[in-house]
């Protein structure tokens, strides 16, 4: 009777007499582990969201003047500054034009990799050794590539009677040498992507084919291309995700010149907000192209799952 009572009346998750039960102790021992990483977590990234939005709403500078709040002003300014939007539309026009060869790029080099050429690590190694290499190296070596009168590429051209061209410097050609060295600097991460999903197709899928006539152009159309399309997925929305982002190599390259035709979003922010020294106006800025990936992102799942269900 004294036992049951006890037993009645004893702390959830705790035996009577005997400490912490054992779904107590995997708990605890659950929040140690979680722990480090929830710290890390709320300190490194959910208060810098709150503190930047919060500074979002005031006119603060890098002098540490203009700390009061001012309400969605800045948010109010940025919608009306053209300059922001001009930079916005170099950001989408560079996702589009880089996001299309480096999808189609990747998948013919796979493609051809795929086939069984000799050599095969010597390629693997080619097509991916760029994407190891840091910005810096890849904008300064693409810079002297692209020099008008000590560059290879017009060097090159000149032998086919082509002037020389100022890549980097005319309006005409500056945003697509950016996207030129953008494919070549990262195309190998894609073609790997594609070249591991190439490998998990099944043989036999290819060898009923061919009992039944289907000859390569066939089998690629009907069985290669349906089978990656979980990985184009995947490598679009990758792409798109880190094109919208793109800053370090058209920094390094063009500082987004000339007249401002390269500058993308991202630079327009850092340079309003440590050039310029408006930093509650730049913060504005950033949540705004914030929303606006949010809202492609959303968009791209709502596409997939239309697509799966289908």
């Amino acid at each position: 009777m004294t036992t049951a009572l006890a037993n009645q009346t004893a702390a959830p998750g705790t035996t009577p007499g005997r400490g912490p039960s054992r779904k107590a102790q995997n708990n605890l021992s659950g929040w140690a582990f979680v722990a480090p990483f929830t710290a890390f977590f709320a300190v490194f990234l959910v208060w810098p969201i709150i503190y930047g939005f919060y500074m979002s709403l005031t006119g603060s500078s890098l002098s540490g003047s203009g700390q009061e709040v001012i309400g969605f002003a800045n948010y109010a300014e940025a919608f009306g500054d053209p300059d922001m939007w001009h930079s916005f539309g170099n950001t989408v026009l560079f996702t589009v034009l880089s996001t299309i060869p480096l999808v189609v790029v990747s998948l013919i080099l796979a493609l051809l990799v795929n086939t069984g050429l000799p050599g095969q690590w010597l390629w693997r190694l080619s097509f991916f050794l760029p994407f190891l290499l840091a910005s810096t190296v890849v904008s300064l070596f693409w810079t002297w590539m692209y020099n008008p009168q000590l560059g290879m590429i017009n060097d090159v051209l000149a032998n086919f009677g082509v002037e020389p061209i100022s890549w980097l410097q005319d309006e005409k050609y500056a945003m697509v040498s950016v996207v030129i060295t953008t494919v070549w600097w990262t195309v190998g991460f894609n073609f790997l992507l594609y070249l591991a999903a190439l490998q998990n197709i099944p043989e036999q899928q290819y060898e009923a084919a061919s009992l039944d006539g289907a000859g390569g152009w066939r089998q690629l159309i009907s069985i290669t291309i349906p089978q990656l399309g979980p990985t184009t997925v995947l490598i679009l929305i990758l792409q798109i995700l880190a094109s919208l982002k793109v800053f370090d190599q058209i920094y390094q390259m063009t500082q987004g010149g000339p007249s401002g035709v390269t500058r993308p979003i991202v630079e327009y922010i850092y340079e309003t907000g440590f050039t310029g020294f408006r930093l509650g106006y730049a913060a504005a800025i950033s949540y705004i192209f914030f929303a606006i990936i949010v809202v492609i992102s959303l968009i791209q799942a709502w596409v997939n799952s239309r697509r799966s269900a289908a």
